[in-house]
């Protein structure tokens, strides 16, 4: 049996009021959640001018995540689909706003009023279909585009993320790209089995690449983790390559050329009109 908790039921289902407070009071868990809080913040890159930030804690569940933003000086605002974990929350009088909702129907918030966002280990349920209404890339697609909305230009936002397979891995950035989002990975013990972290790292107002671009690892000669200095990978210079230049096409854009722009939009979930057999044909010069 899986040992995922996404796989065992949706996150409101399976973080109910038991499940809560044992994750909550578990000591190994605060500590592991205060340190991977620590690093998504350190990859927030926040000014240090000594003013206050307004972040989102996104999976918020009970404030572990926001008492370390609270303990560095900033206010915060956290989403949870768990009434439970929140109800948690506010039994431990965290310091900041909770909201209850599901990040995959959007997060509704004013364009452009967040300065920062972090997620700790909750990307990765939107990668699976808990009701047959949900469609992973859809929910995706929602999310980050509301993300990007109300974030502030130049904002980051980081995620440490659990992917299953390397193809939720794919799904993730790729969304996160087409939202409009730069950014790539920071694997951190890259070559370690138990301390291996993934942290997404996307800034708002970056020109998205492609995903090959995006991931990228660290290969250190020494196998061993414990002999890394730093324990950590950088993110890779998404815009470091040159792009080449098109040359013009003379002779116009043809038939084949028109089908292949309308697939693409439609893989981005677009509404596009049906193909026929006027489909890219040329009009005479009169009626």
């Amino acid at each position: 049996m899986s040992n995922r908790p996404e796989l065992l039921a949706p996150p409101e289902i399976f973080y109910d009021e038991t499940e809560a407070r044992k994750y909550t009071s578990s000591s190994r868990i605060v500590e592991i959640q205060a340190k991977l809080s620590e690093r998504a913040l350190e990859l927030l890159a926040l000014p240090d001018d000594g003013v206050p930030r307004f972040l989102l804690d996104i999976g918020c569940g009970s404030g572990l995540s926001g008492e370390t933003l609270s303990e560095n000086g900033h206010h915060w605002i956290g989403l949870d689909i768990s009434a439970s974990m929140l109800n948690v929350a506010v039994e431990r009088e965290v310091e900041g706003d909770l909201l209850l909702g599901d990040m995959g129907q959007g997060l509704g918030l004013r364009p452009g009023v967040i300065d920062g966002a972090i997620s700790i280990s909750a990307v990765q349920w939107l990668c699976n279909a808990d009701k047959s209404s949900h469609e992973p890339r859809l929910r995706l697609k929602a999310f980050f585009g509301s993300l990007y909305r109300c974030l502030s230009r130049g904002a980051r936002a980081v995620f440490q993320v659990y992917p299953e397979n390397i193809a939720q891995r794919e799904l993730i950035l790729r969304q996160a790209l087409q939202a409009g989002f730069g950014g790539g990975l920071v694997v951190d013990y890259p070559h370690s089995t138990k301390k291996r972290k993934e942290f997404l790292v996307l800034a708002c107002g970056s020109v998205p690449t492609s995903i090959n671009d995006g991931y990228k690892e660290s290969c250190s000669e020494d196998d061993d983790s414990e002999d890394e200095e730093n324990g950590m990978v950088n993110v890779s210079d998404r815009n470091s390559r040159p792009r080449k230049r098109q040359k013009p096409n003379k002779k116009g854009k043809g038939r084949e050329w028109i089908l292949k722009k309308k697939e693409q939009s439609r893989r981005k979930g677009n509404d596009v009109p049906a193909d026929s057999k006027y489909t890219g044909r040329k009009r005479k010069s009169r009626f």
